[in-house]
């Protein structure tokens, strides 16, 4: 059953709105970070991976994001047009503003940390003025990312866009990417996120991020509670993430479906949720069934945590294809266990 539909006469299969920054990630493996002396640089943020790896699957991206005017906003935005992502709505901050930094720690395969540098970032300088309806009514969906709503302007240009989404009748997917960079308090996380969550038909996170999610309702209790709740609101389907322990995707319908994890030589702990939205963003986009979708999303994660970068290393359609098929020799069937 196909939970969204999704308008395959649409321009785009997707258009995205948010964090577009810059990854150090160190080359000196398995030590902190202060011991790190080199660092390969990646283009990085949540939503601009997520682009990166729709691309790289074959599909038609756009993006809706600020950058900073310098050498850096060039690097990022040369690199969207490389993979063949619509930069035409991606606009240059006129104050000065940097984009984001990101520097990455790797003490081992299951510990990792991450040092943001997010003050006055170019991202959060997004105004609602950038965001234009004629843009997002091309796309089959519309992605944003929670971060986008952690300050103004660009908290109201993503509601903005939400509106139009809705407005329009185009999907809209919710990604929490939460930060703890730049909010003000949980209660105001809460606010944003929840508003965005019963705006959304399809939501993606951990249950860190539902739980900060639902702060001011209470809690939901456990993942069946928080699914039937954004359910009631009009979600279709809320997949929650418990990182080596698996994943589960509900369903309007009643349904649920868990995925555990394709077995990986992990090289760092970040990186895999990108890799898990875009490859089960473009199954459900393609018509594929949930349980497809969870397995693609479960391949591509487990490919990315066994990488040094997050963007350059999302794979293609045939990479993934290949990896699930290799797994499976080795490993047998990777079975989605169904719970009604």
């Amino acid at each position: 059953m196909q939970y969204v539909t999704f308008d395959q006469g649409k321009e785009y299969d997707l258009v995205l709105l948010g964090r577009v920054a810059i990854d150090f990630n160190p080359v000196d493996l398995n030590r902190p970070l202060e011991e790190s002396a080199n660092f390969n640089k990646y283009l990085g943020g949540s939503p601009a991976n997520i682009a990166v790896g729709m691309a790289r699957l074959g599909k038609k991206v756009g993006f809706i994001g600020r950058v900073s005017d310098d050498q850096f906003g060039d690097y990022v935005t040369h690199y969207f047009q490389k993979e063949g992502i619509d930069t035409s709505h991606i606009t240059r901050c006129r104050n000065g503003e940097n984009l984001g930094l990101t520097f990455t720690e790797i003490i081992s395969p299951l510990e990792s940390r991450i040092l943001m540098y997010r003050d006055g970032v170019a991202d959060l300088m997004l105004e609602p003025e950038d965001v234009e309806e004629e843009y997002i009514v091309k796309a089959k969906a519309f992605l944003i990312s929670g971060t986008a709503l952690a300050a103004s302007p660009s908290r109201e240009a993503a509601l903005k866009a939400v509106m139009l989404a809705r407005k329009n009748g185009i999907p809209v997917i919710f990604d929490i990417d939460y930060r703890a960079y730049t909010w003000k308090g949980a209660d105001e996380i809460s606010v944003y996120y929840s508003l965005v969550a019963s705006q959304s038909d399809v939501i993606l996170g951990s249950r860190e991020e539902f739980d900060l999610t639902e702060r001011i309702l209470g809690g939901c209790g456990d993942d069946s509670g928080s699914a039937r709740h954004w359910q009631d609101c009009g979600c279709k389907i809320v997949v929650i993430k418990h990182g080596k322990e698996g994943s589960t995707a509900y369903t309007c319908d009643g349904r649920q479906y868990t995925v555990k994890p394709f077995p990986a030589n992990a090289l760092k702990g970040f990186g895999g949720g990108d890799g898990y939205a875009s490859s089960f963003l473009r199954a459900l986009i393609d018509g594929c069934s949930v349980p497809e979708a969870l397995e693609y999303g479960s391949a591509s994660a487990s490919m990315l945590i066994s990488a040094h970068s997050c963007s350059a290393a999302m794979p293609t359609m045939e990479e993934v294809e290949r990896f699930i098929r290799e797994e499976k020799e080795k490993y047998g069937e990777m079975v989605v266990r169904s719970d009604i």
